[in-house]
Order: structure tokens, then C-alpha cells, then sequence
């Protein structure tokens, strides 16, 4: 059995590795969205440099949180190599160690690194992407009143007339719409009114619409500024219909399923999105034994460059399938259970049976 001075030594090595990754990779994944930010956004009238540094760093721990499973990977791929080249491992061979007895310390860490992850810096991806949202829908707003392209869309029906509702972004858990354009559509089938806004907010029974364009026909558009528009929706089908579940933490995401389904929602792209957060931390096990399988055994100098890029395309089909089956989960092909935890447990099969066929014959 390893012990307490050995396991910890190994423990402490991974986690030193996986920090130092972890930052290494946010400040890179920073400069880049910075610098993408800078380059999209500059010609637009209410741009400054301030604008694109607070919204690269609103927009970072998202796109962090999706990049766990490659950080997890790398690190356990450097500090198998590290303790190789070092000839660590060869020792504590030497000296009756199981490869399962020093991969037990490493593995734990990787689990400790992805509840960290899904604790903490899931919560704070969730409000910077949320805010990141409305940050960017504010300064986009001075070029134009609307953006087609990004624009999602539901249909509600109050008697005889239907509102074909568009919005940019969504908050507030699907009360509050920014810069939504409405459709309104009469018995007949026909389109006689659109109004443009800033913002919409769902309150009781209605939308209220701020600093609204009306067009009526072929008249000139007219400026109000505060409008009701009837409405029976509920903020949870709103934001099941348009509001990205990236945009809600995992603290948040059991409730919002719960009310979802009350009014006869499926909820699956929130119910994926939940167990996908949940078995995070299995996920970053599994890519432990794949660095297992390509890092354990020994190697000479030059050799090290062939086992790194038969890891990272290992980790990187896992990461490719898991997103593959997320998004059928996401669009209620296959429980959205299956979805997110079918990817990991078959990576932790094929880990553990060819370890077990390496080291146990």
C-alpha cells in the first residue's frame, strides 16, 4: 500500500501542474478573446479599449470552464512524464508500488480539481457569460436596433392574435429581453404591426416594452416609451426557448428544471447541461487513466513528443464524442442522463481494462 508521505508527494505534484496549466491557459485564452473582441467590435461607435478588456474578462471563465477536460489531461500527461524522466516511478516500482497504488493520489486530484471547477468556477462562468451578454448587446446597440443573426425565437398566442417574439440575448432567468423585436400577427395570418425595443421585461400577464420603434404598415416608425404587449408566458418557457443553460449555474439548474417541467417543458438542454457538470469530475478521472495509458512506461529523450500527441488525440476523441452526445441529449434524442454520463463511464472502461491488461497481464 503507498503511503501517506509518497501519495502526497504525487498529489502535490499534480495539483502544482493542473494550477499552473490552469492559469497559464486562462491568461492565454484572455489575450485571445481580447484581441478577437478588439477586432470584431472596433469599428462600432461605442467602443473603447476598457469596454473589450471587461468583456474578454467577463467571457474568459466560460470559455475556461469548457477547456477542465484538456487541462486535466495535460497536466496528468506532465506529471506522469515529470516523475518518469526523474525516474520516480521507476523507483517506486523498484520498490513494489502498483501502478493503481501512485495513480490513486493523481486521480483524486484530478476529482478534487473538478469539483473545484464545477463549485466554483461554474458559478462565475454562469454570471460573466450572463453579463457578457448584456455588456455586448449594449455597445452593439449603437450600430443597428437589431442583429437577425443572433436573434432567437418563440411564438406565444393570446385569443385570436399571435407575437412572433426575437431577442439578441436573454436574462433573468428569461425576464428581461435585450433589444427584442415583436411581430404581431392578426386572425387573418398577416403582419400589421413591429416593434423594436431596447429592453422587455416579463411581468404579470404582460411584456413591457422600453424606448420602443413602432411600424405600423407603410407609416413612418414611432417612438414610444413604455408599451404592454398581452403575453400567458411564463419566464421558464421563455427562458427554456431562448436562454442558453450556460447562462445558469449548477446551483440554479435543479430548480429551473423542476418549474420547467411543472408547465410540461422537457427542460433536456438544462438537464444535459446539469449532469454534464456533474460528472465533470469523473470526466477529468478518465482523462487521467487515457494520460495513464500513453505516459506510465518509461522513456528516453525524443520519445516524449509521439506519447504527448497520442494523449491528446485520445483526450480529444473523449472530448469530441461527449460534445456529440451532449447535443442529442440537448435536443431529446437520448435522456439527457445517458448523454452526459454514457461518454465518461465507457473512457473509464477502456482506461482501467488497459491498465489492467499492461500491468496485470
Amino acid at each position: 500500500m503507498i503511503g501517506l508521505t509518497l501519495g502526497g508527494y504525487f498529489f502535490r505534484r499534480y495539483a502544482s501542474i493542473a494550477a499552473w496549466n490552469f492559469f497559464g491557459i486562462g491568461l492565454l485564452i484572455f489575450i485571445v478573446t481580447f484581441a478577437e473582441v478588439s477586432s470584431r467590435s472596433a469599428g462600432l461607435p461605442g467602443y473603447t479599449p476598457q469596454w473589450a478588456f471587461s468583456l474578454a474578462a467577463l467571457q474568459t471563465p466560460i470559455i475556461l470552464l469548457q477547456a477542465i477536460p484538456f487541462i486535466g489531461l495535460i497536466a496528468a500527461m506532465a506529471t506522469l512524464i515529470s516523475l518518469n524522466r526523474k525516474y520516480e516511478l521507476v523507483v517506486a516500482r523498484a520498490a513494489g508500488v502498483s501502478a493503481w497504488q501512485f495513480l490513486t493520489p493523481i486521480a483524486f486530484g484530478s476529482f478534487v480539481f473538478g469539483v473545484i471547477a464545477v463549485a466554483a468556477l461554474n458559478p462565475l462562468a454562469a454570471n460573466g457569460f450572463a453579463q457578457a451578454q448584456l455588456v455586448e448587446a449594449e455597445v452593439r446597440g449603437a450600430k443597428s436596433t437589431t442583429n437577425s443573426e443572433a436573434e432567437q425565437w418563440l411564438k406565444q398566442r393570446t385569443g385570436n392574435e399571435e407575437t412572433i417574439i426575437g431577442s439578441t440575448s436573454v436574462l433573468s432567468g428569461g425576464q428581461t429581453l435585450i433589444r427584442p423585436t415583436f411581430f404581431r400577427i392578426d386572425a387573418d395570418g398577416r403582419i400589421y404591426e413591429r416593434l423594436d425595443a431596447e429592453r422587455a421585461f416579463l411581468r404579470d400577464g404582460f411584456w413591457e416594452l422600453q424606448d420602443v420603434s413602432r411600424r405600423r404598415g407603410t407609416a413612418a416608425a414611432e417612438r414610444i416609451a413604455t408599451l404592454q404587449i398581452e403575453t400567458n408566458l411564463q419566464p421558464e418557457f421563455v427562458g427554456e426557448q431562448l436562454a442558453r443553460p450556460e447562462a445558469t449555474s449548477i446551483y440554479a439548474l435543479p430548480g429551473k428544471i423542476e418549474v420547467a417541467r411543472s408547465f410540461g417543458l422537457k427542460a433536456n438542454a438544462f438537464a444535459t447541461h446539469f449532469h454534464s457538470l456533474v460528472v465533470l469530475p469523473l470526466l477529468l478521472v478518465a482523462m487521467t487513466l487515457i494520460a495513464a495509458t500513453v505516459s506510465m512506461r518509461f522513456t528516453r529523450m525524443g520519445q516524449s513528443a509521439t506519447v504527448i500527441l497520442g494523449g491528446i488525440l485520445a483526450g480529444f476523441l473523449l472530448y469530441v464524442v461527449s460534445v456529440l452526445v451532449k447535443a442529442f441529449g440537448s435536443a431529446g434524442v437520448v435522456p439527457p442522463v445517458v448523454a452526459a454520463w454514457t461518454p465518461v463511464v465507457v473512457a473509464m472502461f477502456y482506461g482501467v481494462t488497459f491498465l489492467l491488461y499492461k500491468e496485470d497481464g
